[in-house]
């Protein structure tokens, strides 16, 4: 599988992101983030081809990205509004800016494509660091599911029509908490493969990292209409808090 670095996904889709990977919460999404962050000066972490960033410019709000594919920016900047949003081209792994913000987050399981510990923990202490004290930082991520795994694989059928058919097939490291997944696409124009890599973390595990990052659990939901999270929950829309010093 290609060797994934900070712009890869970029580089690989760019071209249809706004076409394919589409998770149908924005309206829901939007609407929760302008309630908690208000007036607040804030930044998209991986703000990619803008599908947050620009409502929530439509909306007033003071927007900030960053965005470690050149590819995705210039798709955001095709877009009505995208070249009014400040985008600083770098790694959510790990990043220092010059500006401080009171409110950051990081949506769609982003936080997963940082395929190690090492690099999921960097990019909260990166967090704490643009955070002014008491600023807020919300993420979203699934729940992982185990029980779908038989002998650590698992393929599905994701799109099933006259024309086409898309499969997703998937490997589980438990020991690296990995996933590899591949994605298969036959059109009438061929075989297309979508691969991605991810290192999921459990709920507690992200906890601790934020705590490690001198952030604190202030608000948990099992989804973008504060659902109660809870055994069942297959998500979960997470704020954190930078502590005083």
């Amino acid at each position: 599988m290609k060797e994934f670095g900070p712009a890869t996904f970029g580089e690989m889709y760019a071209d249809e992101y706004d076409t394919y990977h589409d998770p149908g919460t924005t309206v829901e999404a939007v609407y929760m983030i302008e309630l908690l962050a208000g007036d607040a000066r804030m930044l998209e972490l991986a703000i990619g081809t803008g599908r947050m960033a620009l409502p929530l410019k439509t909306r007033g709000l003071d927007v900030h990205g960053l965005e470690a594919s050149p590819e995705m920016i210039a798709k955001l900047r095709e877009k009505d509004g995208g070249e009014d949003i400040p985008v600083t081209l770098g790694d959510m792994a790990d990043f220092e800016l010059e500006d401080r913000f009171d409110f950051v987050f990081l949506v769609f399981n982003t936080l997963f494509n940082l395929t190690s510990q090492a690099k999921q923990l960097s990019c909260f202490e990166s967090v704490g660091r643009c955070l002014n004290s008491g600023g807020k930082f919300l993420l979203e991520t699934f729940v992982p599911d185990l029980s779908r795994f038989q002998n650590g694989q698992d393929v599905a059928v994701k799109r099933l029509d006259g024309e086409q058919v898309w499969i997703e097939a998937v490997v589980h490291d438990p020991v690296d908490q990995l996933l590899q997944y591949q994605r298969i696409r036959y059109t009438p124009d061929g075989v297309k493969l979508a691969p991605l890599p991810m290192r999921y973390a459990w709920p507690s595990e992200i906890d601790l990292m934020a705590k490690l990052a001198g952030l604190e659990l202030v608000e948990r939901w099992g989804g973008w209409q504060r659902e109660p999270f809870n055994a069942s929950s297959n998500m979960h829309v997470s704020v954190y808090e930078k502590r005083a010093p």
